[in-house]
């Protein structure tokens, strides 16, 4: 009974703590001060917290008792709550691929619903007082909707409070890890006016430059060209010309590329090339100014995205994460309900609220066993990322690679593309590096922020 009555206290509590650190780095002296000399006093753990155990679990922090007062919390919450008061900075300033960083957010979120509402996020960043309201009045909302959901599930196990704490404050689903990793790529871009790794997020860049600096890219075709023609039309009708990126085109043709052996045993037939996604992170990109050597460059998860049958790519796919230290594959887990579109997913039964967390043993499509297995060679993988990175972009603070293990005999292992603005797809990593990382490049973008102001700087367009 009494916790009962308290849970109000506590809901309130963690409410006002968001809504202060929010405004505190949105107009307050966290606005207009070193960063970390102005992070307040609710935002810092408490004394006896230095002698507790760092929980370093990048998610599924619901098992993990008090850990909203843990040191990693507090630091999980500072980062948290300075990008998302710094969306509204750079909303109508340029943005490293797009005219501005409210076209990218708007083009990114057109596919990606809150679970279970159908209704596209790009409807409510479209304008700044509507995200405000977005941020002030739905995402307090939504949490604490998903703490009560994650209480039914769990048959009251788990804590309505400290899950309210965790998605309001430090929120460790994928989406949240994915938009904080957008957000400081678009400010470091932004007030380092656009560093030359991030020309690699244009695909036929990152193709040259990886064949100029021996990096194992996917290949492509020397040829002027193709012509498509659709099987049905007869005649001149529906022919189709590509011109390749090799004699200036828009297009880039490549070699088709399968799946190797190992990939290959832990898919269904008619399965689409699989990749593993490894997300790397470089303290280069702290001062783009200075060298940087391989050694600043840390991978931090791996993921195993094996294909459904019959799909396209694997973006259809199970996710299994993977030991970066072992390379031994864990569960698997999926995060396809955050993109069903169209307001029927209203509906009782047309959408889950939320995937199990990485229960997936087994691929669903034929009931191939892949959690337990060991992926080949997982320190070459991370080398091979490792060394891209700091060749390649090492003025990019987080890249996500796509590696492919192929059938290739002269290229089993290559890297088909890079992503700047890039999501961990539910892979574990240690947070404590992370957040540490996270930290050292906010308090480093504050100071360059402050100083942009002092001197008016006029942000060119990139685009």
């Amino acid at each position: 009974m009494g916790q009962a009555l308290s849970l109000p206290v506590k809901l309130a509590s963690t409410t006002l703590t968001f809504y202060r650190g929010f405004f505190h780095y949105l107009l307050g002296s966290g606005r207009n001060a070193p960063y970390l000399t102005s992070a307040p006093a609710y935002l810092q753990p408490a004394a006896d917290d230095d002698d507790k155990p760092i929980i370093t679990q990048s998610s599924s922090s619901f098992t993990i008792s008090n850990f909203q007062s843990s040191r990693l919390f507090m630091q999980h919450a500072r980062v948290h709550l300075y990008t998302l008061a710094s969306e509204f900075y750079m909303y109508n300033k340029p943005h490293y691929r797009k005219p501005s960083y409210k076209q990218d957010l708007m083009d990114n979120l057109s596919n990606v619903a809150i679970p279970g509402t159908g209704l596209s996020l790009k409807y409510f960043v479209w304008n700044k007082l509507l995200a405000l309201g977005y941020v002030l009045g739905a995402y307090p909302t939504v949490s604490l909707i998903a703490s009560i959901h994650l209480w039914l599930k769990t048959k009251f196990r788990s804590s309505i409070s400290q899950e309210y704490a965790v998605r309001l404050l430090a929120p460790d689903d994928w989406f949240s890890y994915w938009r904080l990793n957008s957000r400081i790529a678009g400010l470091h871009a932004l007030l380092n006016d656009v560093p030359p790794g991030y020309e690699m997020e244009n695909k036929w860049t990152f193709l040259e430059k990886g064949n100029e600096r021996d990096v194992p890219i996917s290949p492509y075709l020397e040829c002027d060209g193709i012509v498509v023609k659709h099987r049905n039309e007869e005649g001149g009708m529906g022919i189709h010309f590509y011109k390749n990126a090799t004699v200036g085109g828009d297009w880039i043709i490549q070699e088709r590329i399968y799946n190797g052996d190992w990939v290959k045993g832990h898919l269904p037939e008619n399965a689409p090339l699989s990749t593993f996604r490894v997300i790397t992170q470089s303290r280069g990109a702290l001062d783009v100014t200075k060298p940087c050597t391989v050694r600043d460059v840390k991978a931090l998860s791996c993921v195993f995205r094996a294909g459904r049958a019959n799909a396209a790519t694997d973006h259809d796919s199970v996710m299994f994460d993977v030991d970066v230290k072992t390379g031994k594959v864990l569960g698997g887990t999926s995060n396809a309900h955050w993109y069903k579109l169209g307001l029927w997913n209203l509906l009782p039964g047309r959408c889950v609220w939320r995937s199990d967390d990485h229960a997936i043993t087994h691929h669903p499509d034929g009931n191939i066993a892949v959690t337990g297995e060991t992926v080949p060679d997982i320190r070459g993988m991370l080398q091979l990322v490792e060394t891209s990175h700091w060749k390649m972009c090492p003025d990019v603070p987080l890249v996500g690679w796509d590696v492919v293990l192929s059938s290739s005999k002269e290229l089993p292992v290559c890297l088909l593309e890079v992503n700047l603005s890039c999501n961990f797809f539910r892979g574990s990593f240690d947070r404590q590096v992370y957040l540490d990382f996270c930290e050292d490049m906010v308090g480093k973008l504050q100071e360059m922020r402050l100083k942009a102001d002092r001197e008016g700087k006029k942000f060119k367009k990139f685009h």
